[in-house]
């Protein structure tokens, strides 16, 4: 059996499906409860309590452990979830980390996530790192004003990274919960080309066959919008990365193609799976 936990977010959800159309045994984690495949096993239970993990683990042969941001702030202990999944007897655990913790490797969270990613090797169980870029599923932030009002507003227009399709970490996940020999691997994962915010309103506009304009906001009113839905220390080291991306944060990965044998999903074909969410009326 095989534990997934953030079951119900942008890696979680293609994850678990994958893993239980593979004819596994399932059990999904997440804060609250949630719709999950059939013949796939729900636990609401919140990872700032690791024994809260216990009842999922009983019996688990692999587990996906992600972490949300506020399990790294101080008073949590994500250390203890990895010793109560060697403690059950769980032989292998896929941590999904950061790339930041090689290529910006001293803010607080990269470092509590590092020193995660020590207890994990020195854990007992087999394990394997992947080290994700920025996600495409990020494009979310910008669905109500596209549905409103046909606008992306995003700083630094024609400053890009090579973002990464949840689905792809998804399916190199899959790959590493499932196959011996991707054991003690650590994988960068990123998408095929770097794309500017620019050209993502393009490719939301060719997946939606309407216009979407954009518009290119200042650094200190990005900073004002992300800071009323995260920390502003995290919007500021947040757009240190989109305004100026190091050599590594261009670098465009061979590990997702390394692990499943085919080229990362492009940035359009992550719109084109997800035109409603920026629909008028299917919101």
């Amino acid at each position: 059996m095989i534990v997934v936990t953030g079951a119900t977010g942008n890696v979680g959800r293609p994850l678990t499906r994958a893993l239980a159309e593979a004819g596994q045994q399932v059990t999904a984690v997440s804060r609250h409860p949630a719709a999950v495949p059939d013949g796939v096993r729900h636990l609401a239970a919140d990872l700032a309590d690791p024994a809260g993990l216990k009842p999922a683990l009983t019996g688990a042969s692999a587990l996906f452990l992600l972490l949300s941001g506020d399990l790294h702030a101080a008073g949590h202990h994500p250390a203890d979830l990895i010793g109560e999944a060697a403690a059950a007897g769980v032989r292998r655990i896929v941590l999904l980390s950061s790339q930041g913790v090689v290529t910006r490797p001293f803010g607080p969270t990269r470092i509590a996530m590092r020193e995660l990613e020590d207890t994990l090797r020195a854990s007992g169980p087999e394990w394997a790192i992947l080290r994700p870029g920025g996600f495409a599923s990020n494009a979310l932030w910008w669905a109500a004003s596209v549905r409103a009002q046909g606008l992306v507003a995003a700083p630094f227009g024609d400053v890009g990274v090579p973002i990464v399709d949840p689905a792809d970490i998804a399916a190199v996940a899959a790959a590493c919960l499932l196959e011996d020999r991707h054991a003690g691997g650590v994988y960068e994962l990123t998408g095929p080309e770097v794309i500017t915010p620019r050209r993502q309103a393009a490719a939301i506009a060719d997946a939606l066959g309407t216009p979407v304009r954009f518009h290119e906001l200042t650094r200190a009113e990005a900073r004002a919008a992300m800071s009323r839905v995260m920390p502003a220390e995290l919007a500021d080291d947040t757009l240190d990365i989109l305004g100026a991306p190091n050599p590594a944060e261009l670098r465009v990965s061979p590990d997702v193609e390394r692990v499943l044998g085919r080229a990362p999903r492009p940035f359009s074909a992550w719109a084109a799976r997800n035109a409603a969410a920026f629909r008028e009326g299917d919101a």
